[in-house]
């Protein structure tokens, strides 16, 4: 693998800032001369779930975090394998089945997520990088509002997803003690403890005869190999849900100078080349971010399509069967890929909304005193603001509001025919 780079120079058409980028996706290195406090605020929560994985944008690829994310692939890898060993032998009662399958899927879903953002490093970086430079290009007090208010909406939607994975690590942690009989716990010779482990295992580990110290350790690794499963996926999430809802602070940015255009008849020609090719910039960057996560939001989206479909049949066995540990276990399962799928479906519509809406921002600006010739780029600017600007899953499902409700339709739809095959 070669480590050196070429540097490509990138100047924001708006800004006029240079940025500087390493065109080699795997080992691209952004030099930032210093963050200030709105920077802070809007990176540093992403910053720190991405760096351990490997998959932090704005790292150095180099060697170590190479290793960063070879280790964080072979502990997903391995809890795979684990958990099919454990479907094989199938000697697990229905409880453990659904945290098998939660489990599983989730691996896969992190894994498919940590490896896309190596392999679209690139486009990842420069949609970082340049919102960097916009927050250390703030100009006017209106702009930071702006961007600080999307800024706040995306640390929102962290805390909140932070939450869902605290819930989850300590569910699967602390639920084997909680349902476990009396008998889990130290034995008189106080060399051994009944196995209760994390990440279900009585068909691979619970026949072994195995010491308290090595028992010690399975429980630690089986703990980790969970927070980082759950750090890689729903801190993925985070981070671009974050990037992405900074695209849409800086279109709304754009729809404020666009706005104010004309107010003052002062080079009007400039500025609106300005404004054009800064419109042009933020629609690249929006398409570079959307092919990095298409490949991601269609896994997403299946996954999360069969594991609501599968744990709501496992929560209509439940009331059926009145087990009050196994409904709060679905219903928790269920809240927490329903809510996954609406923070993607949510922002994807903002986004799409965000885009849209140019095209009214110019229509409301004094365009009646410019120039014809100015005139007749106006037409080509909202023209193209009409083109849809929308997350896509495998580039032909769009992931918006809509979809969120007629995939939640269908699904529950099918909840209830099962539910009545059940009855009869």
């Amino acid at each position: 693998m070669n480590l050196k780079a070429n540097i490509l120079p990138m100047t924001d058409p708006y800004y006029g800032q240079r940025l500087t980028f390493v065109s080699n996706a795997q080992h691209l290195y952004v030099l930032i001369m210093s963050w200030n406090n709105d920077v802070t605020y809007a990176m540093a929560p992403y910053k720190l779930l991405a760096l351990p994985l490997g998959s932090w944008p704005l790292q150095k690829y180099d060697k170590f975090s190479l290793l960063r994310y070879i280790l964080c692939c072979l502990g997903m890898i391995a809890m795979l394998i684990l958990m099919y060993v454990e479907i094989y032998h199938d000697c697990i009662d229905t409880s453990e089945k659904i945290d098998i399958l939660m489990l599983t899927t989730c691996s896969i879903i992190a894994l498919s997520k940590i490896s896309i953002f190596r392999i679209y490093a690139n486009n990842l970086t420069r949609n970082f990088t340049s919102a960097i430079n916009d927050y250390l290009a703030i100009d006017t007090e209106e702009k930071r509002t702006i961007m600080l208010r999307h800024a706040f909406m995306g640390r929102a939607i962290y805390y909140s997803i932070v939450l869902f994975g605290v819930m989850g690590i300590l569910g699967l942690i602390l639920t084997p003690f909680i349902t476990s009989d009396n008998n889990a716990q130290l034995n008189v010779s106080m060399n051994e403890f009944t196995l209760v482990y994390p990440v279900p295992t009585p068909c691979t580990l619970g026949r072994f005869h195995i010491s308290t110290n090595l028992y010690l350790l399975i429980f630690v690794t089986q703990c980790i190999l969970i927070v980082m499963t759950c750090t890689a996926n729903l801190g993925s999430d985070t981070l671009l849900f974050g990037i992405i809802l900074h695209i849409c602070g800086q279109i709304e940015v754009l729809r404020f100078e666009i706005a104010n255009f004309g107010v003052e008849n002062k080079n009007i020609d400039q500025i609106f080349s300005k404004l054009t090719r800064r419109h042009s910039y933020l629609l690249t960057h929006a398409k570079l971010l959307i092919d990095a996560i298409s490949f991601v939001l269609l896994v997403q989206l299946l996954v999360s399509c069969i594991l609501i479909c599968t744990i709501g049949l496992q929560f209509i066995l439940a009331l059926k069967t009145s087990d009050a540990m196994m409904i709060a276990k679905t219903v928790s399962a269920l809240v927490t890929f329903m809510s996954q799928m609406f923070a993607y479906s949510f922002v994807g519509d903002y986004l799409k909304y965000q885009a849209e809406e140019i095209a009214k921002s110019i229509y409301g600006c004094n365009w009646h005193r410019f120039t014809a010739k100015l005139m007749k780029n106006i037409l080509f600017v909202i023209a193209r603001s009409h083109q849809p600007v929308q997350l896509t899953a495998g580039k032909f499902f769009v992931v918006n509001l809509e979809t969120y409700m007629s995939i939640l339709k269908t699904s529950f739809s099918y909840l209830s025919f099962l539910r009545l095959m059940l009855d009869a």
